[in-house]
């Protein structure tokens, strides 16, 4: 009997996934709504549409990302390959001609015998089964209400609000010092990098005065009050965020004996503390002003940024409360879903996402126990962050070495990646010789 799958979407993570699938000997149908219809931020006919930037980021291996392209490459992704391929000079990174890359891939895809596009738009999953959802943050209207019906209330936001996350490492902890607001929970669960009035003051100038990023005409984003960027709320006036999320009630300063006249509060992001979440600072500052004004925040001076904020339009589920370790739905067997619609971001990650579903749904034709890489690689750091993470906390997130499980054994920080790297690709080299035939 033949085998059979369906994909829904084929950008960088429908691609991967129908792939895989095929290389598995499955029969696919991929049902993608373009040329027929485009979305607002697309442009090419084709398959795995670079969107906005045209690179795949990092290259080294004691990059998250160099580390996770390898991993993918050792797995037979088509993505990489075709990156590769059709790669412009871009220094340290990964940069792609995205028209050669997306014709590349889309003429692969179409060419394979075991590979059948649908051109149109689906406002409904097929019936086969497995079917894999990689639709991506701007999923259409039609098909979003569908999945609504089978998720219930489960379903997350159609835009983020993103706090910056930073490197517990990189941290000056001679400023920052540990409690809850009066003590509440563990009374230490919380960092808190204290303000005086005139470092408040300056910090508040520095917002007022950036340079943000402009919603896209689509997006018509309203943030409700709760998920308010720091620099709108800066602009209804001076102490608005002294009375907000930098509220200093129930916390005094060990150094001074005080309570100080800001905090900025840290939350832990991962079990093992390598991660720590800015409280309540969603913004659209750019990239280079939230590096610059964030690093004005004492303790936070040299910080290392693993993931900025921002507020933008994407779909995501809520996938800690919903999927599976093989991205399947926990009541609803045999639907899985991929790419960014999952939490992961940025190309790269989604096309992982698409290659571990590709896998995990011809595990599942073929009545083969899945398993998903350890959490010693970059695959499985992805697939643990966004299976395992707080359901209440839950934000899409870049692969980074913060949510790889951490080395058992202490080691220089200046060395700290490359041992990272080497026990992910030992880990990883040991799963495939197991899962993968």
């Amino acid at each position: 009997m033949e085998l059979k799958a369906a994909v829904i979407g084929a950008g960088l993570a429908g691609s991967e996934a129908a792939w895989q699938l095929a290389r598995q000997g499955i029969a696919v149908t991929v049902y993608e709504q373009k040329p027929e219809r485009f979305s607002p931020a697309h442009k090419l006919p084709g398959c795995a549409e670079l969107v906005c930037s045209n690179s795949f980021r990092g290259d080294e291996i004691t990059q998250a990302v160099g580390l996770l392209k390898r991993e993918m490459a050792s797995l037979g992704s088509i993505i990489i390959e075709e990156g590769r391929t059709h790669s412009v000079p871009a220094g340290g990174a990964l940069a792609i001609d995205r028209v050669l890359f997306s014709e590349a891939v889309t003429k692969r895809l179409e060419e394979h015998p075991l590979i059948t596009f649908v051109r149109s738009e689906q406002a409904a999953l097929p019936d086969t089964r497995p079917v894999i959802v990689a639709t991506g943050p701007l999923t259409s209207d039609a098909l979003t209400e569908s999945l609504q019906e089978i998720l219930g209330g489960q379903y997350l936001s159609f835009y983020d609000a993103i706090a910056p996350i930073i490197d517990a490492e990189s941290l000056n902890m001679d400023r920052i010092f540990a409690a809850s607001r009066y003590g509440k929970g563990g009374g230490d669960d919380y960092l808190n990098c204290p303000m005086n009035e005139d470092e408040y003051n300056a910090f508040i100038d520095a917002l007022l005065e950036a340079e943000k990023v402009e919603f896209r005409s689509f997006e018509n984003l309203r943030p409700f009050e709760g998920c308010l960027p720091i620099e709108d709320m800066a602009e209804r006036g001076r102490q608005t965020l002294a009375f907000g999320p930098m509220k200093p009630v129930g916390l005094t300063d060990p150094r001074t004996g005080k309570r100080p006249h800001a905090v900025v509060q840290l939350r832990r992001e991962d079990k093992h503390g390598q991660l720590w979440n800015l409280v309540g600072f969603q913004t659209k500052l750019k990239y280079p002003e939230q590096k610059r004004i964030f690093r004005m925040i004492p303790g936070l001076e040299n910080a290392e940024f693993v993931r900025l904020g921002s507020v933008h339009r994407n779909t995501f589920i809520n996938s800690p409360r919903l999927l599976t370790s093989a991205q399947e739905l926990r009541e609803a067997p045999g639907i899985f879903f991929a790419g960014q619609i999952t939490g992961v971001e940025g190309y790269v990650e989604s096309a992982a996402s698409g290659l571990l579903a590709g896998l995990a749904g011809a595990a599942r034709l073929k009545n083969q126990e899945w398993q998903a890489p350890p959490p010693t690689t970059a695959m499985g750091g992805l697939i643990r962050h966004i299976t395992e993470s707080s359901p209440e906390h839950f934000q899409p997130m870049n692969v980074n070495f913060g949510i790889m499980e951490p080395l058992e054994q202490r080691v220089r920080k200046d060395k700290r990646r490359e041992a990272l790297a080497e026990r992910a690709q030992r880990d990883m080299a040991a799963w495939q010789t197991v899962r993968i035939a």
